[in-house]
């Protein structure tokens, strides 16, 4: 059975400052989670222009983050096989994405987003028919709230409180109990998430699983927008697409050598192949809110 979800995420911030902070924020999350053994690989990045979205942005990359994948998972499936696959076309305020992990070559997620100037009472904003409505379940998520499920945790959801938070150049926060019926500015971020793993015995087990780790991933990442606020506000557009060029070559010279290092044949090692202590630990480039 296909799980149809669809997440709303408010935020204290416009629209247009959304673009930036979305921009500004998956750059930073990349380099903190590239290592010398996973990371982020930019296959391909280049305009597109589609019928319903109009123009904007394709990009495709692959996910190896294999430290993340569930231990119910590894029982059946090596951890080396689950590289995730990501296909994105962003035309702001709108963009889909589809997610598939070749090991489930059967399975597929995509996420459709709508960015509106609300506090999240948008009823259909996908304008879904009624067959899509009577499966899809809804849920507004408070970007205070802290969750304790497991993909909460290995995102580290669970530790970003935001309801003491308050910004220095903005003066926005803290957050506290009702924000999003009093707060201006404000935006929502409306995810239509459709989750199809047709495999016999596991299948809908799989689709729960998958759709409970975007939605911590997706919590994890909006909380962060508002937490480096500090950092991206004030920001052009093309500073953005400068630091994300930067981090591109970075990512890219990480992740080659990663690959080389992994290839080397363990059965040759000896004591001169021996890294250092905290070797293994790849260098985040912090990045500039000049």
């Amino acid at each position: 059975m296909v799980l149809i979800r669809e997440l709303r995420f408010v935020l204290p911030i416009t629209v247009e400052e959304y673009e930036i902070a979305c921009m500004y924020t998956v750059l930073k999350m990349e380099q903190q989670n590239t290592t010398s053994k996973e990371g982020v690989e930019t296959v391909e990045s280049k305009p597109f222009e589609d019928e319903h979205l109009g123009k904007g942005q394709y990009t495709s990359k692959v996910y190896h983050l294999e430290s993340k994948i569930p231990p119910w998972i590894r029982t059946f499936a090596p951890a080396k096989a689950l590289t995730v696959h990501e296909e994105s076309w962003n035309a702001f305020p709108k963009s889909k994405t589809v997610i598939k992990c070749p090991f489930f070559h059967q399975c597929s997620m995509s996420i459709e987003t709508i960015n509106k100037a609300n506090n999240g009472c948008s009823e259909n904003v996908h304008e879904l028919d009624k067959k899509m409505l009577s499966q899809r379940k809804v849920e507004i998520i408070d970007i205070t709230s802290i969750s304790k499920d497991y993909w909460s945790k290995v995102f580290g959801t669970a530790k970003l409180d935001l309801s003491t938070f308050k910004s220095s150049k903005t003066g926005r926060g803290p957050l506290s109990k009702g924000w999003q019926e009093t707060c201006n500015p404000v935006m929502s971020t409306y995810k239509l998430i459709v989750m199809d793993a047709p495999i016999w015995g596991f299948g809908s087990h799989l689709e729960e699983a998958m759709v409970a780790n975007e939605k911590a991933l997706l919590s994890e990442f909006h909380k962060l927008c508002f937490a480096w606020i500090d950092e991206w506000h004030g920001m052009t557009m093309e500073q953005i697409h400068e630091m994300e060029k930067q981090n591109n070559l970075l990512l890219m010279k990480t992740f080659q050598k990663s690959v080389v290092t992994n290839q080397k044949d363990p059965k040759r090692k000896n004591k001169h192949d021996s890294p250092k202590k905290g070797a293994e630990d790849s260098t985040v480039v912090p990045i500039s809110d000049e």
